[in-house]
């Protein structure tokens, strides 16, 4: 493979890029659902990992992002991102079978502190890759198509996670059923089939085209391209709304496997499951929330959905009064379908608005100079969080209401905190606080967030009367087949109607 680098490309090569991208997104998500979540949860505890070692997990990610400063002058100087990409991505990837071959030749003792080392550096190889991938993909995807492509690479990724995380989730308990001594040797079946899948991505990541970058306007300088972004003052205030949601939202999410494992005592294919109707919340809002993107901002779509996830947050404290009670199964499902359907916009638009703002010409310094604030908050969330988890083990904070009559006395518990309710507390404030942070964002078409609302119930309900008739339980019957021969098989009339495009329709408001 020579790695060529065009001055322009075709529409037939960005056409047959965009299809390689959205495959390797469908083998990425095979990777992450058998590697990561719930899974790498459950198989660390297996190991004896403390709260603050699943803290310390959940912080390398995000924290390894960091490498992505250095990597910049990386791609600067070979100015070929495929070819770092690929290299990047099979380094990360390929940790993987070694995570799942560790059981099989390591004493269990040093099976969590490989996991921690083989994690970091995964984390720093897919560093490297990420830098060169954003600029790529910056350069590739046309900029009027960007929420309704991404949308639709993620609804069908997230589409085929949701039987395969199901059947996994089964699997495991069978496992444990069949195997109750050599219970982690079920996770390594599973990590193995992640990393069989990761490299199929870095084969499709091989098929996409690479368009010439633009050429640098001045010499790269370290402190001042770490500094330049900040200059700008509307990215700076996106800088500052994306730092402090991560912080919120890695303050709190890290831990919610470990609260409904240890709190709730609850089975893992519960746990997958009520992941699973999450993913399925997600899949179902992702191209309203695409299109919504591209009709209205990408900042009108945060103002509706980022509420909605802080709020759900904030509901997960209401789960434990102060033990499991009777609404607690309910409370935890509507929490589930509305994490997924505000997911689905945060992730979305927050990705897409980054690539939006930042200048052409310079997209490479500035969203990797995004990219460390919000690891550097994502990274030392978890941390603080899982640092002070025992701390707040015995600590309580309850508030209850007290009803006396001649008679009886009534007691009403409106509020009870206990260890991880306080971290989800406290990302419920900062949540507040980012969505200050955004008000000051600028975007080109942005509308207040009542329109969004408005049009979102209006979508929402067209789309419940369609799925009411036959035709469409049909169409839901036949989306992962439809989905499959749209990418695996496609046909020449698909392809020359993808050579000309619709123009995408004026809206003329209600």
């Amino acid at each position: 493979m020579t790695f060529t680098v065009k001055d322009t490309l075709t529409e037939a090569e960005v056409q047959s890029g965009l299809r390689a991208v959205i495959r390797d997104g469908l083998a990425s998500q095979i990777m992450v659902t058998f590697t990561g979540g719930a899974f790498l949860v459950a198989y660390a505890l297996k190991l004896g990992a403390s709260n603050v070692t699943i803290g310390l997990l959940a912080a390398i990610p995000p924290l390894t992002q960091l490498i992505q400063i250095p990597s910049i002058f990386l791609v600067e100087r070979i100015r070929k991102r495929r070819l770092i990409s690929i290299f990047g991505s099979a380094s990360s990837r390929i940790f993987w079978l070694l995570i799942a071959l560790s059981p099989f030749i390591l004493p269990l003792e040093a099976g969590l502190t490989f996991l921690i080392v083989a994690i970091l550096l995964s984390g720093a190889f897919g560093a490297v890759s990420n830098s060169s991938w954003n600029s790529w993909m910056r350069d590739l995807i046309p900029q009027d198509r960007l929420g309704s492509f991404y949308s639709k690479r993620m609804s069908v990724a997230i589409g085929l996670s949701i039987p395969l995380g199901l059947g996994a989730g089964l699997y495991i308990d069978y496992w444990k059923k069949l195997y109750p001594n050599y219970e982690i040797y079920g996770y390594s079946m599973l990590f193995f089939l992640g990393f069989l899948a990761g490299m199929l991505g870095v084969y499709f990541i091989s098929r996409i085209s690479e368009p010439q970058m633009a050429p640098m306007q001045e010499k790269l300088h370290f402190f001042r391209m770490i500094l330049q972004p900040f200059r700008d003052a509307n990215f700076k205030s996106l800088i500052m709304f994306l730092g402090s949601w991560n912080f919120a939202v890695n303050l709190a999410a890290p831990f919610f496997t470990v609260y409904m494992l240890k709190r709730l005592q609850m089975d893992m294919s519960f746990i997958i499951a009520l992941m699973l109707l999450s993913q399925i919340m997600n899949l179902a809002f992702l191209r309203i929330w695409g299109k919504f993107t591209d009709r209205f901002s990408n900042k009108s779509v945060l103002g509706v959905s980022g509420p909605l996830f802080i709020a759900c947050i904030l509901a997960w404290t209401f789960t434990t009064l102060p033990e499991k009670y009777i609404l607690t199964i309910p409370l935890l499902v509507a929490i589930h379908v509305f994490m997924g359907i505000s997911t689905a916009g945060v992730t979305l638009a927050s990705g897409n608005i980054g690539l939006k703002l930042a200048p052409k010409g310079q997209a490479t310094a500035f969203l990797a100079t995004n990219s460390v604030v919000n690891s550097l908050a994502a990274g030392i969330a978890p941390i603080l969080g899982g640092k002070f988890a025992d701390f707040f083990a015995g600590r309580e904070l309850s508030w209850t209401l007290k009803w006396t009559s001649p008679g009886r006395e009534l007691y009403l518990p409106t509020l009870n905190l206990q260890q991880w309710d306080f971290f989800f507390f406290f990302a419920f404030l900062i949540g507040l606080y980012s969505m200050h942070r955004l008000a000051m964002v600028k975007e080109v078409g942005e509308v207040e967030e009542k329109i969004v609302v408005q049009e979102l119930i209006s979508e929402v309900r067209r789309r419940m009367l369609d799925v009411s008739t036959v035709g469409g339980l049909r169409q839901m019957v036949n989306f992962p087949f439809l989905v499959a021969k749209h990418l695996l098989v496609p046909s020449r009339r698909r392809r020359e109607a993808s050579l000309s495009p619709e123009p995408p329709k004026k809206f003329m408001g209600k």
